[in-house]
C-alpha cells in the first residue's frame, strides 16, 4: 500500500482501537508533491500530535509497521515536531463557543 500511494495526495492511516485507551489513536503518512513523505503520529489527544519529514520509504514503511507491532523504537531515526497547535480552536471559533 505505501509503495502505490501517488504524488500530493496519496496518504494512509493506521488507527488503534482498544476499549481500554481514550482518544484517538494513530499513524498517517502523506507522499508530498515533491516525494517527501510526511509522517504523522497521535497518541490519544491532539496535544500529543507530532509530524516528520522524510524522502525514505524505507524508514516510513519501518515505522509504520513498527508502530503497528507496538515496538516503542519505531520513533528512532526520526526528528518529531509537536504539532498540537494545528488543532487548537482559532480565536473566533473560542469566541463563539457558549460560556459554560
Amino acid at each position: 500500500m505505501l509503495a502505490s500511494l501517488c504524488r500530493g495526495n496519496g496518504h494512509m492511516i493506521l488507527d488503534w482501537q482498544d476499549e481500554d485507551r481514550e482518544g484517538d489513536w494513530y499513524i498517517q503518512v502523506l507522499l508530498r508533491d515533491n516525494n517527501t513523505y510526511q509522517l504523522e503520529y497521535r497518541n490519544g489527544v491532539a496535544a500529543e500530535h507530532y509530524q516528520t519529514l522524510t524522502v525514505s520509504q524505507e524508514k516510513v514503511l519501518r515505522a509504520l509497521l513498527g508502530w503497528a507491532a507496538g515496538n516503542p523504537e519505531w520513533r528512532d531515526g526520526f526528528i518529531w515536531n509537536n504539532i498540537s497547535v494545528v488543532f487548537e480552536p482559532s480565536v473566533t471559533e473560542a469566541a463563539s463557543r457558549p460560556a459554560v
